[in-house]
């Protein structure tokens, strides 16, 4: 593991884009629907098993999370609310589409969305709405197919290949597969993020 991710903390959460950090540095944003398996990724990234907590009741995060990564708050992760199988009211849906919309649309220093995929169901019509979003706003996006473990090693990279095919030629998209219980893609995935915070991995 990248020493950058060794000592990540929390620092605060938000419930509308006046209550985040100021406004300066990198941030790298983490998104997907509930039970995609966002949390993991970030714990298995980051080396701590409750770094993000993975609620037993699906889109039961309703804020932004800050990470920081240096003692600086230069360099940021951001946690973002679960999406998809949330037993909540079309007002609380609505409520948090807007403030997911504030903060992709409005935040200077987001340079990058980690979209969480289900590699057994990839591509549903919210992780279309991510990649659509990133395209219009010209911010990279890395799309990452988790639970690679579930299926055999041949589905997984035609699943990848194939998800990734409508995007060729876009260099702002890129993707790979993953498994937080294999521990497998962890090294592709801490090279992109390390790329987009600007450090390479020998001075990591």
């Amino acid at each position: 593991m990248s020493s950058l991710f060794r000592n990540v903390e929390f620092m605060t959460s938000a419930a509308k884009l006046e209550q985040c950090p100021e406004d300066a540095g990198i941030e790298i944003a983490f998104a997907g629907r509930s039970n995609a398996g966002k949390s993991s990724v970030l714990n298995t990234l980051c080396g701590q098993k409750k770094l993000a907590r993975a609620s037993k009741t699906p889109g039961r995060t309703r804020l932004l999370n800050f990470f920081s990564l240096d003692n600086e708050q230069f360099f940021r992760l951001v946690d973002l609310p679960g999406y998809g199988y949330a037993k909540v009211s079309h007002a609380m849906r609505a409520d948090w589409d807007i403030m997911l919309d504030e903060y992709l649309s409005h935040r200077a220093s987001l340079r990058m969305v980690v979209l969480i995929m289900d590699i057994r169901h990839p591509l549903q019509p919210f992780d279309l709405r991510m990649i659509h979003w990133a395209i219009d706003a010209k911010i990279a996006i890395h799309l990452t197919f988790t639970k690679a473990d579930k299926i055999t090693r041949g589905a997984a990279t035609n699943t990848l290949l194939n998800s990734m095919k409508p995007y060729k030629g876009r260099p702002l998209i890129t993707g790979q597969t993953f498994s937080s219980l294999k521990k497998s893609g962890i090294d592709t995935l801490t090279d992109r993020l390390q790329n987009l915070f600007g450090i390479s991995q020998e001075t990591s």
